[in-house]
């Protein structure tokens, strides 16, 4: 496994050969080579780094089965026929953004080994195989007729282990990842991985929900079934790793960051946690994805419990709308990554926010009736595929463009600790407010959200990104006139 730097001296004008299409906008030193001063030549730098993003969408590929599986609608189906409550559904929501709070530990750690790879196997490699033993007990309480609070309780514990672990290598993989692929790339790269992934959700979570449904000793061994495959596609995804070249936390340290020129590479290591407070720009963008995640989170969980509980929709019918959401999903984020590079991040968030925060009104206009079903409840799917691909590219890149490199790991997880605490109260809040009568119930829900998420946009529009462009250059680039249209 290689180790990666960036050479002061070349960087800008392999960044420069990277927007004429080439893969390339950073040296590669081998480990056994401890200076930063030696390049090696540009086309073995292309062949490594093109290597490196192919094996980062395969992995992305395989570990999407995997999360979608241990953290999507086939386990809160499988807890929901349990006889979980929707206050136990909306804590299984809120585990993976509790689990966050442990991202800044996470990042600390990580920047005191000297390989980002080695740290992430081991990371994710345990927190994976923690769920062999919900499988186990899937299997046993099926021959030996376990009660099924007992499921629900493991379910509970199994995933808060798993993501707690989880949480730790986040920081590192993303500060990985910002290493390896070129700021004016990010958003063609990162459209393409996940749009690689959510083809792989379009295939997979129908395929999957039919398993569950029609296995012939029931639906819970069924997805006893199903969350092997899963386990087994996760560590696949983990062997696609060792493709993509390493990184040296250490000498990232010393990289000089061109999108935050403003800090000096020989005083990042003091550009800590306590830091931040004096970056106006970042505190920014934390107060926007902080009220954000709550606002969205105070009813994302409950689409599936309309679904599943209040419309009593089959577990196949459920995925496959999910499946059209995928392929909107899909279609639109290599769409979104070619515009975000054009136009920037930010205006795109706001733009698009506005439809997302009004896209929750929309649910109660729904119902158990067929026009409900087979027409609307299908495109509000299709809308939000399309509309959450921006959000979702777009904001990991923003976060990535107002954090300086060579802190990236502290950044990314003070975000993702603040938010995920913000999330997970999102969620327990919308869990409770669905039992208390006088919100209306679900319907309440989705109102309330739409409101908080139009909230939610205005410290955005405080947030200063480099690469966004005004908002009259925006629409020049999107709607352009017979004058300026090229001949």
């Amino acid at each position: 496994m290689d180790s990666l730097s960036i050479n002061p001296t070349t960087a800008e004008e392999f960044e420069q050969a990277a927007a004429m299409g080439q893969l390339s906008a950073i040296d590669v030193i081998p480990s056994s080579e401890k200076t930063l001063s030696e390049p090696i030549t540009p086309k073995a730098s292309k062949d490594v780094i093109r290597r490196s993003l192919k094996a980062s969408t395969i992995d992305g590929v395989f570990a999407a089965v995997f999360s979608n599986t241990t953290n999507g609608v086939l386990l809160s189906n499988f807890i929901l026929e349990l006889g979980a409550s929707s206050t136990q559904i909306g804590l299984l929501a809120s585990i993976p953004m509790l689990a966050n709070l442990l991202q800044p530990i996470g990042a600390y750690f990580s920047e005191k080994t000297s390989s980002r790879h080695n740290y992430c196997l081991w990371i994710y490699g345990i927190s994976r195989l923690m769920w062999v033993a919900l499988a186990i007990e899937i299997f046993v309480s099926g021959w030996f007729h376990l009660d099924a609070h007992t499921l629900i309780f493991s379910t509970l514990a199994i995933s808060l282990a798993s993501h707690l672990l989880g949480a730790l290598g986040s920081a590192s993989w993303l500060s990985w990842m910002a290493v390896l692929v070129p700021p004016r790339l990010r958003g063609r790269y990162f459209g393409f991985r996940n749009s690689a992934a959510n083809l792989t959700n379009l295939i997979s979570i129908p395929l999957l929900g039919l398993v569950v449904s029609l296995w012939f000793r029931g639906t819970l061994e069924g997805f006893g079934i199903v969350l092997v495959l899963a386990i087994i596609f996760g560590i696949v995804s983990l062997g696609f790793q060792f493709l993509i070249v390493d990184v040296n936390p250490q000498e990232q340290h010393s990289i000089p960051d061109t999108e935050n020129p403003e800090l000096p590479a020989d005083t990042a290591i003091t550009h800590s946690f306590l830091s931040m407070l004096k970056d106006r720009n970042f505190l920014m963008f934390l107060l926007y994805f902080n009220l954000w995640m709550f606002a969205v989170n105070l009813c994302a969980p409950f689409f599936n419990l309309y679904l599943l509980d209040n419309l009593k929709l089959d577990i196949s019918q459920v995925t496959l709308y999910n499946s059209l959401s995928a392929a909107a999903n899909l279609l639109m984020l290599l769409f979104w990554g070619r515009i975000a590079d054009r136009i920037g991040n930010r205006p795109i968030l706001l733009g698009v926010g506005l439809l997302v925060a009004a896209t929750p009104i929309l649910w109660v206009f729904t119902g158990s009736n067929s026009l409900s079903i087979w027409l609307w409840l299908p495109l509000l799917h299709i809308l939000g595929g399309a509309t959450w691909a921006a959000i979702d590219l777009c904001t990991n890149n923003l976060q990535i463009g107002v954090a300086p490199l060579q802190s990236q790991s502290a950044y990314f997880g003070t975000v993702a600790a603040v938010a995920g605490v913000s999330g997970a109260l999102g969620t327990m809040a919308g869990g409770y407010l669905a039992q208390v009568e006088g919100w209306g119930g679900l319907f309440g829900i989705f109102a309330l959200s739409s409101g908080l998420r139009l909230i939610a946009l205005l410290p955005l529009v405080f947030v200063h990104e480099q690469r966004s462009q005004p908002l009259h250059q925006v629409m020049k680039l999107l709607f352009p006139t017979s004058e300026e249209s090229p001949v």
